[in-house]
């Protein structure tokens, strides 16, 4: 389970548009991560409304943990915040803090987008730093968020490639996916009509290869993830949606 939830929440960052807001305060979602029918551990998101230095800001907490036997062979303990502008869909601060078998990290980053400056706060080793960062980037939180109101899938081919600035910890990053196409997903929910795209990620110590990841995003005005397939080094793991509630649009169920 190493690295596996931090990366859910990254690659949840796939989800896509409305002319309206795709989401807003209340939201909730749940995923159950499991390898075949073994549970080895859940992942959640939630946006509630609040205000930063005087900003009106959506905050957004995500969670992961291991159950069962994974959490003793391999306990994860992994909480995500972000704290994103309403209007410019921008972070204004990012906050890691993760247990993962004993690796652990306590990150705070306040975005200072007049400057581009990101502060970095390093709790766990007491070290404070500067570092600059693009235009528009997003943090791996604010990512899902941002594209779930600004990506345009109407006119979207297949095989098509989109790029955005990421900043993680202290680095700079391209993040790229290509869209796949569309397929309905049999869930437990029913039917649902969704849109497919494959992130490019790094290979070697977590995935097989650079295209080792699919995800599935209903094809709806709340663009949320519906499946997350990954083929690991050691296997092939899978975060499924199981609960939700506080959609701000209909949810979308093919009837037959």
């Amino acid at each position: 389970m190493k690295q596996v939830l931090s990366l859910f929440f990254l690659f949840s960052s796939i989800v896509l548009i409305a002319q309206d807001k795709a989401y807003g305060d209340g939201e909730w979602f749940k995923f159950r991560v499991h390898y075949g029918f073994v549970t080895a551990g859940y992942a959640t998101l939630e946006v509630n409304n609040a205000k930063i230095e005087g900003k009106e800001v959506y905050h957004v907490k995500g969670e992961g943990r291991t159950v069962g036997l994974s959490k003793v062979f391999f306990n994860v303990e992994d909480y995500y915040q972000s704290y994103i502008d309403k209007e410019k869909d921008i972070p204004y601060r990012f906050i890691r803090k993760i247990d993962e078998g004993g690796h652990t990290k306590d990150i705070q980053i306040d975005f200072d987008h007049s400057t581009g400056i990101a502060h970095i706060n390093n709790k766990k080793h007491n070290k404070k730093e500067v570092v600059s960062f693009p235009k528009d980037a997003q943090d791996m939180v604010s990512a899902f968020y941002y594209l779930r109101n600004n990506l345009d899938v109407s006119t979207i081919q297949k095989g098509e490639t989109i790029d955005m600035n990421m900043f993680f910890d202290k680095e700079n990053y391209k993040f790229r996916l290509k869209f796949l196409g569309r397929e309905v997903l049999d869930t437990k929910f029913g039917d649902v009509p969704c849109l497919i795209f494959r992130p490019y990620v790094q290979a070697g110590r977590v995935f097989k290869e650079k295209e080792s990841l699919t995800v599935w995003v209903t094809d709806d005005d709340n663009k949320m993830p519906m499946l997350i397939k990954a083929d690991l080094a050691v296997g092939s793991l899978k975060a499924s949606l199981s609960e939700f509630k506080g959609l701000k649009h209909s949810f979308k169920i093919q009837m037959d």
